[in-house]
């Protein structure tokens, strides 16, 4: 008997086009438009080719800024997210189609009839990555700065998906629209759902977050948990048994979540040429002003004017903490901490400050031959660390030919992988249940 635990499981791919980022490598002549449909459209239709999951879309609801200014080494704009992804169902069949929507910015009416569209006019192919937001910096976008609280982001959410939920369910079975009302601590909702239930019965629910409100959030509510799990493969073992203990605790069988790490790969062929291309990729990434900008983000001033193959400023941040302008990298961390910790290490290993930069940037993702990295994703998903992988690939919109033509066949050829879609909706691709709210009915109706 096999001492692995899942011994047929195979890997489930997504692939990640983010928004907001760094590692998106920008100079290369095959980097695509971030707006232009054809990048998006050659990026999704790749994955179906590769038999994915899922096209999963970043989001972003103001753009990032620095020192007041705005950061033009990031995404400038995109068109909206289920907009683009209604656009992109025309052109693809099964692949499942993932938007991320807010619930703090956004009302449930509104949004649970723009999702169920989406649901619809894919035949059963849509989901919801459900984000929160609770910096004013944003909500200055909606004339909300600041109006709500930390502690409340996760209420909020789950009232929200009651809400949605709700409304989803209140077209019956047998066609009837029927009156909804929601009503909790951060909203009240009266609506007739004017959207019927698409072939999955509800959009597949998704969830980011990796803080304890974040994983309970998941363990109740969510159907994939997007983690940050997806490099150190002890992490990721660590992180995939507390969710599925906090399912258990929340009353769900513990496979109720599937737990896909965003990730990065590599390949090569050969480990030793991967490991080139790897060095090479993040050089690329992180750019002489990319550099800078990281350093005056920790600096908290422009540091645009110094030279990236020089050392680090020799005094200290002035600044208490690092500004959410361009996210939350260090929430709570000391900036002269992390400058004087900087600065040591730059010392100590001669480094200038686009070789520390490079240097303190997170080693992430599969590195070496389609034939390595295959039994590594192998086995993760045999030994219960993940359920598959989202992909994020490092240039668009080529980043994931050689995933598709590399990759996939030696999964394939190990039984790891599927070899013809199955199913037509996203919650038979991933192998989930019927939705959390249709099994709670029928059980309290036996």
């Amino acid at each position: 008997m096999s001492d692995v635990p899942r011994p047929d499981a195979q890997v489930h791919l997504g692939v990640f086009f983010q928004g907001v980022n760094h590692t998106t490598v920008w100079s290369d002549p095959d980097s695509g438009s971030q707006t232009d449909f054809e990048t998006f459209r050659r990026v999704v239709q790749t994955a179906e080719r590769g038999l994915f999951d899922a096209f999963f879309l970043g989001e972003g609801l103001r753009l990032r800024e620095q020192n007041g200014r705005l950061h033009d080494l990031d995404v400038v704009g995109r068109p909206d997210a289920i907009t683009q992804l209604a656009a992109l169902a025309a052109v693809t069949e099964r692949i499942g189609l993932v938007a991320t929507q807010n619930v703090t910015y956004n009302d449930p009416a509104d949004l649970a009839r723009r999702l169920a569209s989406l649901d619809v006019l894919s035949g059963g192919r849509a989901a919801w990555n459900i984000v929160t937001t609770d910096n004013a910096w944003t909500g200055e976008n909606f004339r909300r700065g600041g109006w709500l609280d930390h502690t409340q982001r996760y209420e909020r959410a789950a009232e929200f998906v009651q809400a949605a939920q709700a409304i989803w369910d209140g077209w019956t079975d047998d066609a009837r629209p029927t009156p909804v009302h929601h009503a909790a601590t951060t909203l009240d909702v009266e609506v007739t759902p004017t959207v019927p239930r698409s072939p999955q019965g509800h959009p597949v629910l998704f969830q980011a977050g990796d803080s304890p409100d974040g994983r309970d959030f998941a363990a109740r509510h969510a159907e994939v948990i997007f983690s940050a799990h997806g490099t150190d493969f002890d992490d990721a073992l660590r992180f995939a048994d507390d969710v599925r203990a906090r399912t258990r605790a929340a009353g769900r069988p513990e496979d109720d979540v599937k737990i896909l790490p965003g990730t990065q790969f590599v390949l090569a062929d050969t480990d030793a040429e991967a490991r080139d291309k790897a060095r090479w990729v993040k050089e690329q990434q992180v750019t002489p002003a990319t550099a800078l900008s990281l350093l005056g983000q920790v600096w908290g001033e422009d540091l645009s004017h110094l030279d990236p193959d020089g050392p680090l400023p020799a005094h200290d941040p002035v600044i208490e903490s690092v500004g959410e302008t361009r996210g939350s990298p260090r929430r709570g961390v000391s900036p002269v901490d992390v400058a004087r910790a900087w600065r040591a290490r730059a010392e100590a290993d001669g480094l200038s400050i686009r070789q520390l930069v490079i240097a303190q940037e997170r080693e992430r993702g599969f590195v070496g031959s389609p034939q390595t990295v295959a039994d590594e994703l192998a086995r993760w998903v045999r030994n219960g660390a993940s359920d598959g992988f989202n992909i994020t690939p490092w240039l668009v919109p080529s980043g994931l030919d050689d995933v598709v033509e590399l990759l996939v066949p030696a999964l394939q050829e190990r039984g790891a992988y599927r070899t013809t879609y199955e199913g037509t909706t996203l919650r038979e691709h991933l192998g989930l249940r019927a939705p959390l709210t249709h099994r709670l009915t029928a059980d309290a109706t036996r």
